[in-house]
């Protein structure tokens, strides 16, 4: 009898055990990367507060998605309603419609939730539905570049909305998206664009190969991607050209260059593109020829004056009085005599002072930051003349150094001659106009070496191009414009016929 019994508890663990081995394997099977199971779904996405996870018991489906993702009235209409108005045995037909796309790649599922779709499981079955529809800030006029004349809508950080704004200015199907992804982590959306038969392919595929080599773990904005695919990423200028304004990247695009914008960044970025471009602004195209000529040249003046005005005062200070004329030499003596620091201290102190007031104003809230700016220049300014800490010219030729950076439409533009005027003045209080020669020679040389997506960052004078020149140095009729730039090396370079 112990015998028979000790038999049939042996044989009774023995077919245990085997149901446990089959449903371990079953719940292996479960979790394995290419089924589209919900407990797979569920396990990846855990600890995930935000994420909804509905039960409908009665028809045997679970939906899942993220709330804050998806667009509320379209997940009533396309998910929550029909599922509601069928039977069990109709789910299967309910499922079949079009708005339903059946996945059997988990990891196709779970980024499709993170995407902001939702996830409807079914018999083993797993359908994603695109609801997408988060909040996103209304289409409003760009704070960096104002126009007074033309259209006033801006780039907003929803890339969908970016990408009508461009669709609705270029109705052709030649306009070409290419979508990719960048960052480990974050998953960014990145589109490129351009225009098949006008750009030159050979910069789309470097563009995109840049872009897909990217390796991080999140990329925010598209300044950050900018610097990730630089040609030269130590240099202090910048590379690509950004905008937030739709007719100004639609420009470029026409113009033969790529464009790529970012979900989640309000600007987008062109190439190649070249040095004078940061000195033109879309109001030239919307002014009379000879107005937007005369805008752009006082831009470039105002080049020269913000990188070399201070420089040329602590140069003329400091070792060329015989430069000042005779008129003015007696109230430039004057000023300096009551001043204990030599020209080079005491420009550095005042553009550093200008800067912090810049800086200042940047980032306070806006009347504030207008209140700190005219009342901060104006009491330290008057202040350090009586306290003996600087001279009157000084004050005038920095007050017109930090005018004359405003005036540059691009502000990383701005900010990078900027920082040159620094290094420009220390040389300057060392060896005089010398000195001011070598750092400007110094910043020609750099600026021959650089390359926007391997193009010259000097074109259209280095290589030399005239024909481009009418669009370059000056904003020339719209009948002399005819030609794309020759930098783009589109194999399309005829723009425009003009019927006489």
């Amino acid at each position: 009898m112990n015998l028979f019994q000790a038999i049939i508890r042996a044989i009774i663990q023995r077919t245990g055990a085997a149901k446990r081995d089959r449903a371990d394997a079953s719940g292996q099977a479960q979790r394995l990367p290419g089924s589209p199971s919900l407990r797979h779904v569920l396990d990846n996405l855990k600890n995930c507060a935000d994420l909804t996870h509905r039960r409908y018991p009665e028809i045997r489906v679970d939906l899942v998605y993220f709330g804050h993702q998806v667009n509320a009235d379209m997940l009533y209409r396309d998910v929550v309603h029909p599922l509601l108005q069928v039977k069990e045995q109709e789910v299967p037909l309910l499922l079949r419609q079009s708005q339903f796309q059946r996945t059997d790649d988990s990891k196709a599922l779970i980024t499709g939730i993170l995407s902001g779709r939702a996830a409807v499981f079914h018999q083993g079955a797993a359908y994603l539905v695109d609801i997408y529809g988060p909040l996103t800030r209304s289409i409003a006029e760009s704070e960096t570049e104002t126009v007074m004349v033309g259209p006033h809508d801006a780039f907003n950080e929803n890339a969908e909305d970016n990408l009508s704004l461009i669709r609705k200015r270029i109705r052709s199907s030649h306009l070409k998206v290419l979508k990719l992804s960048v960052g480990e982590v974050t998953k960014t959306d990145v589109y490129l664009l351009y225009i098949e038969g006008i750009a030159n392919m050979a910069n789309v595929r470097k563009a995109y190969e840049r872009i897909e080599a990217i390796e991080t773990d999140g990329v925010y904005d598209i300044s950050m991607l900018i610097q990730l695919i630089d040609d030269h990423p130590n240099s202090i200028f910048p590379q690509y050209l950004t905008t937030e304004r739709p007719d100004s990247a639609v420009s470029k695009l026409v113009g033969g260059r790529v464009v790529a914008m970012m979900d989640g960044s309000p600007s987008v970025f062109s190439a190649p593109t070249s040095l004078f471009e940061f000195f033109s602004s879309a109001d030239d195209y919307y002014q009379r020829w000879m107005l937007g000529t005369a805008t752009r040249m006082l831009r470039f003046i105002a080049f020269g004056i913000t990188i070399g005005f201070t420089a040329l005062y602590v140069a003329v200070s400091t070792y060329h009085y015989e430069m000042i004329p005779e008129n003015l030499l007696r109230t430039f003596v004057e000023s300096r005599s009551r001043v204990p620091f030599p020209p080079v201290y005491e420009a550095l102190l005042m553009e550093a002072t200008i800067e912090l007031l810049r800086e200042a104003g940047a980032r306070l809230p806006t009347k504030i930051g207008q209140t700190i700016g005219i009342v901060g220049g104006i009491v330290i300014g008057q202040a350090a003349v009586q306290a003996g800490f600087s001279s009157n010219i000084l004050i005038i030729a920095v007050a017109s150094s930090a005018i004359a950076s405003f005036v540059i439409p691009s502000y990383v533009m701005s900010a990078s001659i900027r920082l040159i005027r620094f290094g420009l003045i220390a040389l300057a209080g060392v060896w005089g106009n010398f000195g001011l020669a070598v750092g400007v020679t110094i910043m020609v040389i750099h600026l021959s070496g650089l390359t926007s997506l391997g193009s010259s960052y000097l074109t259209p004078v280095a290589p030399f191009k005239f024909s481009d020149w009418v669009d370059t140095f000056i904003r020339g009729p719209f009948r002399a414009i005819s030609k794309r730039p020759t930098q783009t090396q589109t194999p399309n370079l005829v723009k425009q016929k003009m019927k006489k």
